[in-house]
């Protein structure tokens, strides 16, 4: 489980997203124009096309730049943002009716050339003959109507750089909750692995405050070899335990090797009592476990099991699949008597350790049953079947 990293980037809308906004904003204002100008039955119907092609690949690079204007407004206020945009579009919106007048230029030439001679040859049915008064009145009534129509352009080109930017701040604010859910996400994250390495190095100092009292009994009953093998494994046992990051899992068969080493250590203070048996096939080696998740259960079973009684005690580490899940066993054959809650006085520190670090690491895909058996008391953890990345491939 990697240390999360909490990222305090502020949100953008990626080019790629921009840019295809872009394309279908003037994407639509191509079929739309097109339609109208195939329902109006219009002169030149595929020039016309053509140049509105040309004119919506430079509609989309202008917008681009009024994103670039935009962009240094994304983390302001929306106020801010509403401002920018209404004050930016406008340039915008003149820049991209300029652009289609060059485009079109040539064919509003001709245009214009002939709706003055249509509307001479109007006069001129009414009139007979046209002076150079209705001339001037006739070139007048054209200039308006081309004026007429560039400021309609004017205006129409305003809204769509509005309505580009309404969709732009409206991707803005997604982009925003994505980015505050991301960082929800780390910092729960970051919150559920302290949470794991708490428990976790909950389980050192008391294996330690343990060792260290076996370790000063064999020192004050003499037996420097015993004491020497034991500060050997005691050495061993904690480089092997602290190696790895404490909110990461470990396979099983690493897990039982860790625990043997510890019952190892017990075992020379408890050389006639203390026989341990494991049971674990092969195939389940590979299974995920939380690393450490035993001690408190195995520490416990020596604690409990072993230290009271007179008599040999075998503890047991076993582990199976069952339903697609791993289950793994601590038991004991001690014959502690079971009170009324059917668990050990003193084990439910070390039970609830393990409980809450299976809750952290899995929620309610974990769980724990602790209780008497008939031969002596047993711990089944039952937890999601994970194997490690080669073996699950394969």
């Amino acid at each position: 489980m990697d240390k999360p990293q909490i990222t305090e980037a502020p949100a953008r809308v990626p080019f790629k997203t921009v840019l295809l906004s872009a394309i279908g904003l003037w994407a639509t204002y191509l079929v739309l124009m097109t339609l109208r100008a195939y329902l109006l039955d219009m002169d030149m119907a595929w020039e016309l096309f053509e140049r509105r092609v040309i004119a919506s690949c430079l509609g989309v690079v202008i917008t681009l730049g009024l994103w670039l204007a935009l962009r240094p407004f994304d983390t302001q206020p929306l106020w801010g943002k509403i401002a920018a945009a209404l004050i930016f579009a406008l340039p915008a919106a003149l820049l991209s009716m300029q652009a289609n007048r060059i485009v079109f230029a040539e064919m509003q030439a001709e245009l214009t050339e002939r709706q003055e001679e249509q509307t001479i040859e109007a006069a001129n049915r009414l009139n007979g003959a046209v002076d150079g008064d209705v001339m001037e009145d006739i070139a007048q009534m054209v200039e308006l109507s081309n004026r007429n129509q560039i400021i309609e352009i004017a205006f129409s080109r305003y809204f769509m750089m509005l309505a580009w930017c309404a969709l732009y701040l409206a991707m803005l604010t997604g982009e925003k909750a994505r980015t505050a859910e991301r960082r929800e996400q780390q910092f729960r994250s970051a919150a559920k692995a302290a949470e794991l390495r708490s428990l976790r190095y909950q389980v050192n100092p008391h294996f330690l405050f343990n060792t260290l009292n076996s370790l000063s009994a064999l020192v004050l009953t003499r037996k420097p070899e015993e004491a020497e093998k034991m500060i050997h494994m005691i050495s061993t046992f904690y480089r092997r335990s602290l190696a790895d990051d404490p909110t990461q899992d470990v396979p099983l068969c690493e897990e039982i090797a860790v625990q043997k080493l510890y019952l190892d250590i017990e075992a020379v203070r408890f050389p006639k009592r203390l026989v341990a048996r494991y049971d674990v096939p092969q195939e389940l080696c590979n299974a995920m476990i939380p690393g450490m998740i035993l001690q408190p259960l195995i520490e416990n079973s020596v604690k409990h099991g072993v230290a009271p009684s007179t008599e040999p005690v075998t503890i047991t580490l076993s582990a199976r699949e069952e339903y697609g899940r791993l289950v793994v066993t601590v038991s004991d054959n001690g014959k502690s008597e079971p009170d009324r809650d059917d668990i050990r006085p003193g084990y439910g520190i070390g039970l609830a350790n393990v409980r809450e670090r299976l809750e952290a690491r899995f929620g309610n895909e974990a769980t724990v049953v602790s209780g008497h058996v008939p031969d002596g008391y047993a711990t089944h953890l039952r937890l999601p079947m994970q194997l490690l990345p080669e073996r699950a491939k394969a």
